[in-house]
């Protein structure tokens, strides 16, 4: 089931879909540097927009590039997929900085996103994101 779901998170990434036809209204997204869970579909929206702006990463490291995301550096590196869940592991570069993390995604037997759960390593990584995701947040805010 989750694969149809990775599929349109893939069309979105390439911008071929909308996130309104991927969210489920009461989606839940967890962010690595927001402390609560943000709940509903506009501030997952919100959230994965920013992201999606900032997690391309460098154009200058695009050797690695997923073709999936056409984009920066950013490249997912490995799947796992499980009934309603799958979990992709990705790295990108930032201001030189190397990220790794993984979206950790729930789907409905719509193939709708119920959670979205993202997680970054190391520190420095964390730390980075934090600065871009509140740049980029507070300059769609305006």
């Amino acid at each position: 089931m989750i694969e149809k779901t990775i599929e349109n998170w893939h069309s979105f990434l390439r911008g071929d879909l909308e996130l309104d036809d991927l969210l489920h209204e009461e989606c839940v997204f967890l962010s690595p540097v927001v402390f609560k869970p943000l709940k509903g579909r506009e501030l997952t929206k919100l959230y994965l927009n920013a992201a999606y702006k900032v997690f391309p990463g460098d154009e200058d490291n695009q050797e690695n590039n997923d073709s999936s995301t056409d984009s920066g550096s950013f490249n997912y590196t490995k799947y796992i997929l499980d009934g309603n869940h799958a979990a992709l592991e990705f790295e990108t570069i930032i201001d030189g900085i190397e990220i790794n993390g993984i979206d950790i995604i729930t789907c409905d037997e719509n193939n709708l996103i119920t959670e979205f759960k993202v997680m970054i390593r190391p520190k420095k990584a964390v730390e980075k994101i934090q600065e871009q995701m509140a740049s980029m947040i507070e300059s769609m805010s305006l």
